[in-house]
């Protein structure tokens, strides 16, 4: 652990210890909301998603009212359920939640792109995160301009109609070229204007990268890699480059800007498969290495994360993809390094082929805990917790999280 990793983490501690305090005094002396109940530097973390209003907000065109009033109930479920901290999606489709000089507001608010809602989301959402004691990472998404490839369906003033070059269109939907400088900087530079001028304790991106692969197409980036790939002789190794350089660079912007901040990624749970790397896990299974060219390990080895978070959606027992093989491959792997590890955890799928059983995910954590380099979890997603996987998240909080 280098002397920078290991401030980070005590950094992490105490921003944990902190809040949890903050949290018994909210409920000691009153608030409009409730309160956490106790301090815990293990994450217990909720996403919140807003691309497809899939958590919040429920649909686009809601009052700015009905809005802060689904935000309060989905943090007033939190603390319910004893979480410490909110992965909120304030970018989902390279627009804001918040009045960005950079980008349009997003349609997931108002129904239309570029429309103000009538109030600042990200900052009403960060102080109501606050009051109750719990941690806000702001959630982005780091290359998705839109869930169609129409580009003339986008603002006419938004970035990706003045710089076509800088996209790609792929299995229906548009994307900034990762391949393309000016478009890395750019994306990083959205993501700053939220950092700089907002409080939150950290900076999170989802498992996005290249697109995910689409059966008998290609990702349409072969000039962009003629253009700026002369150093490589291979196009997998470069896409994966650009994907280091976005992640390494913006690590190094976020605490730049906020030291005490976390930062982190939440990938595929699947790195490689031992079948093509002896290093990899025992697997069978798509890997972010070579279909997303996201080098996961890559990044835990050499700091670029203060946090790695990824999405073991799998249940004990499955045949292509373990998760009581995933677990010890992911605790060995940041062991040492300085680099915190939490599990993605898949509630949305309580009750689907595979997890009929309600006891799965408190067996997750009871499983976790038996691997010291697991310091928490993430549900997937807020829905969920109330919906599929009410009881089975009543059976995680009262066989793991009662006494904190």
């Amino acid at each position: 652990m280098t002397r920078t990793q290991g401030l980070r983490r005590l950094r992490a501690d105490v921003l944990g210890l902190a809040l949890g305090l903050v949290a018994i005094l909210l409920g000691i002396l009153g608030t409009t909301g409730a309160a956490a109940k106790a301090p815990s530097t293990a994450m217990r973390g909720m996403w919140i998603a807003g691309v497809k209003n899939i958590d919040w907000p429920s649909k686009p065109g809601l009052s700015a009212a009905a809005q802060q009033d689904e935000y309060r109930k989905l943090l007033d479920q939190a603390v319910a359920n004893r979480l410490n901290a909110v992965f909120v999606q304030v970018r989902p489709t390279a627009d804001a939640f918040w009045p960005s000089p950079l980008e349009p507001w997003s349609h997931w608010l108002t129904g239309r792109q570029g429309q103000d809602p009538g109030y600042d989301p990200l900052r009403f959402v960060i102080d109501e995160t606050h009051k109750r004691g719990l941690q806000f990472h702001a959630w982005f998404n780091p290359y998705r301009i839109s869930m169609t490839d129409d580009p003339q369906a986008l603002v006419p003033e938004h970035p990706a109609r003045k710089h076509p070059e800088w996209t790609f269109a792929y299995g229906g939907k548009l994307y900034y070229d990762p391949g393309v400088p000016q478009a890395r900087a750019f994306v990083t530079d959205a993501i700053m204007n939220a950092v700089e001028n907002y409080d939150v304790d950290g900076v999170h991106l989802d498992d996005y990268f290249y697109p995910y692969p689409v059966e008998g197409q290609k990702i349409p980036d072969e000039r962009t890699f003629a253009e700026h790939g002369k150093d490589f002789a291979d196009i997998a190794d470069w896409r994966r480059h650009n994907v280091d350089q976005l992640v390494s660079g913006l690590d190094a912007r976020v605490h730049q800007a906020k030291p005490d901040a976390a930062f982190g990624v939440s990938p595929f749970g699947i790195w490689r498969n031992a079948a093509s790397d002896p290093a990899g896990s025992d697997t069978k299974g798509l890997e972010s290495y070579s279909a997303i060219y996201a080098d996961t390990r890559k990044w835990v080895r050499e700091g670029w994360v203060d946090y790695i978070a990824p999405q073991v959606y799998w249940q004990i027992g499955h045949p292509a993809a373990d998760y009581a093989a995933l677990i010890p491959w992911w605790s060995k792997t940041v062991s040492g390094t300085g680099v915190d590890l939490y599990i993605g955890q898949a509630a949305y799928l309580v009750g689907n082929e595979g997890w009929t059983d309600p006891g799965e995910l408190s067996a997750h954590l009871s499983l976790n805990s038996r691997h010291r380099g697991v310091r928490g979890d993430i549900y997937f997603s807020a829905k969920s917790l109330t919906t599929n996987a009410a009881e089975a998240m009543a059976r995680v909080v009262r066989e793991h999280y009662a006494d904190h």
